[in-house]
């Protein structure tokens, strides 16, 4: 993705269901869980790079002594300084008190046997500490302290609040993750109080209650009572203090999950591979978290996915296949790879089937797997006009003439870039702008100077700023003949209110290439109506609010729009043709089937929340407000 924008987040779950002596005799060390979190975190940097926080419990320990240590950090190496911080408290020992397991847990922290990780990337301005992950609700009672950490956005936020406030809280802020917090803190309490109370009129002490609620609490039951009214997308990961973990999944199954158990150890994090290299553990062996249901670890080592919400259609992100995933996951390589090939017909009839003089490349590096599947597209047709040549020429084919013809291929040449980041001092505008052109580099000599085509596969594109202040005006000093932008996802038309930072109606290109196309046609009334239908929706209840912005694209052909945002990207100066080529919403969904989440591309939210979302960025549009579609 060319435009860079802030996404998702990440989340690892670790719980050992053995002592540490277990790990420290067959793995050699009594730090493998907190190895394992590190290199699972590692592997999933790329869903969070503002923060990084975790957390340990200790299960059976005595009173006064502490089972809960947590550490945050929001460094610019924030991974490594995590766990610099962590490893600090073992620094002065020696090797015998390092080898030595029951020690190290009655006498160090961060040597418990349930293990939450967490990678941030803000979808708000604050990147404060307080804002990472996980998140710690204590209590004197270990049943009552609860941490909590996870992947998330709640369109909702506004009523879950009030819903606490007329429970009687006071919540210290306004944000979807200590609304959570505290929402299932709550239901924790009640929970608690209630088996507390079931309890005592037998005549058993306190503590041995305590044993009893951790021994019975039913976490299916707090969940369910705790989410009834949660629209969003979320995988919440939780631990619970007495040594309970759960891990919940949206009932649309938005936001990806995914757990592996065995007899030692149970991991849950948001990516399959991680957890497959990190175990070195085959695809098979790793399970798919089922929307509305939650992985439940028990104290006692029980282990169960379990209902917690009537499921939804399936509207798994798709935006994780496109781009936010790694792409060593097996079948988001093999999606990417389809989403490229796809587009190769639409790629040649754009060049006129003109292999000779048309230079295929890609840009950023994320592209490259869906440029591979173009690649294979190109080949497969390619050798279908080889084999026309071949047949047409029949017997007066001579073996020169079959040598050029089988030589032909598809030029494929890395000709963008990525340069080193650029960090701008100057504070002037024009100097700035001029900085910030320089982000890519090319590689010269390989286009011929107004003979050849560029086309240029990018795997999605939101705002457009980085193709047109650097991107096209960079290739365009090779002097090709024309540049066709290709995008691997389609036009991105509507916000996201599910985890991705894409409120704002003005900042994607394809919105704004929508209303130059009204304004061109004399149309603008129909942005007024839209409008007026989104006022009058304001106060209806959220299950009965439509999509009205999706109606105004309809007034245009997708080709057009696609025109008028290569008119939008193409600087001034520039002077080659500008063409930009957009994947369709039925090639996504062909190309992915079984995570056709689209409601950026398509306007179908897999919440009723979603449509209050839009509307609300459209009337900020049309009002001129910069504020966010949702809390």
């Amino acid at each position: 993705m060319s435009d860079q924008i802030k996404h998702e987040c990440g989340f690892a779950m670790i719980r050992l269901l053995k002592p540490l002596e277990y790990f420290q005799k067959k793995y050699g060390t009594a730090f493998y869980g907190l190895n394992q979190l590190q290199l699972l975190l590692q592997k999933q940097r790329n869903r969070g790079q503002d923060g990084a926080g975790m957390a340990t419990i200790k299960l059976d320990v005595q009173p006064g002594k502490k089972y809960i240590s947590r550490k945050r950090s929001v460094a610019t190496n924030y991974l490594d300084d995590l766990f610099e911080q962590i490893h600090r408290h073992f620094g002065d020992l020696n090797q015998e008190q390092l080898n030595d397991a029951p020690w190290l847990k009655d006498n160090k922290p961060y040597m418990g046997e349930l293990l939450l990780g967490h990678l941030r990337y803000g979808t708000h301005s604050d990147n404060s500490i307080e804002t990472c992950h996980p998140f710690l609700r204590q209590n004197n009672w270990i049943t009552r302290n609860l941490l909590l950490a996870g992947n998330f956005n709640l369109t909702n936020v506004d009523e879950l609040f009030e819903e606490l406030v007329e429970l009687g809280q006071y919540p210290k802020e306004k944000s979807d993750t200590v609304t959570v917090l505290e929402k299932i803190g709550h239901f924790l309490d009640d929970e608690v109080q209630r088996l507390h109370t079931w309890y005592k009129p037998d005549g058993y002490t306190n503590q041995e209650i305590n044993d009893l609620i951790a021994q019975n609490l039913d976490l299916q039951r707090l969940l369910r009572r705790a989410s009834k009214k949660f629209d969003g997308g979320f995988v919440m990961a939780g631990l619970i203090g007495h040594g309970d973990a759960f891990v919940m999944r949206d009932p649309a199954a938005i936001r990806p999950a995914f757990y592996y158990q065995d007899d030692e150890i149970v991991v849950a994090a948001s990516e399959r591979p991680a957890i497959q290299t990190v175990f070195d553990k085959h695809i098979d062996q790793v399970k798919e978290l089922k929307r509305g249901h939650a992985l439940i670890v028990k104290k006692d080592g029980r282990i169960m996915e379990l209902p917690y919400m009537d499921p939804l259609p399936r509207k798994a992100c798709s935006f994780e296949r496109i781009y936010f995933s790694r792409g060593t996951d097996r079948d988001i390589y093999l999606e990417r790879k389809q989403l490229g090939k796809q587009l190769t017909e639409n790629v040649l009839e754009t060049v006129d089937y003109d292999f000779k003089k048309t230079v295929f490349s890609f840009v950023p590096n994320t592209a490259e797997t869906a440029f591979y599947g173009l690649l294979e597209g190109l080949e497969e047709r390619l050798n279908d006009i080889k084999q026309e040549k071949i047949l047409k020429k029949g017997s007066d084919l001579k073996p020169k003439k079959l040598k050029k013809i089988l030589a032909m291929k598809p030029r494929m040449e890395k000709v963008i870039v990525k340069d080193a980041k650029q960090r701008t001092f100057i504070a002037d505008t024009t100097s700035r702008e001029a900085m910030v052109a320089h982000i890519y580099d090319v590689t010269y000599g390989i286009v011929r100077n107004n003979k050849d085509t560029l086309v240029l596969l990018d795997d999605s594109i939101v705002r457009g700023t980085t193709l047109k202040d650097s991107i096209i005006q960079i290739a365009s000093r090779l002097k090709p003949k024309k540049i066709v932008i290709v995008s691997s996802a389609p036009q991105i038309r509507f916000p996201d209110c599910y985890g991705i930072d894409m409120s704002r109606m003005k900042e994607f290109v394809a919105f704004r290439a929508l209303v130059e196309l009204l304004k061109e046609h004399d149309k603008t009334h129909l942005l007024q109506e839209a409008y007026e239908r989104c006022k009058a929706q304001e106060h209806l209840p959220t299950a009965e609010i439509k999509n009205e912005v999706a109606a105004l694209y309809e007034a245009f052909p997708y080709e057009l729009i696609s025109d008028k945002i290569a008119e939008i990207v193409t600087p001034p100066e520039v002077e080659p043709e500008i063409k930009v080529i957009y994947q369709t919403v039925e090639g996504l969904r062909e190309a992915c089937p079984s995570n056709d989440g689209d409601w950026y591309f398509s306007g179908e939210y897999p919440t009723p929340g979603g449509n209050r979302v839009v509307n609300r960025a459209f009337i900020n549009f049309m009002e001129g407000s910069d504020e966010r579609g949702y809390a």
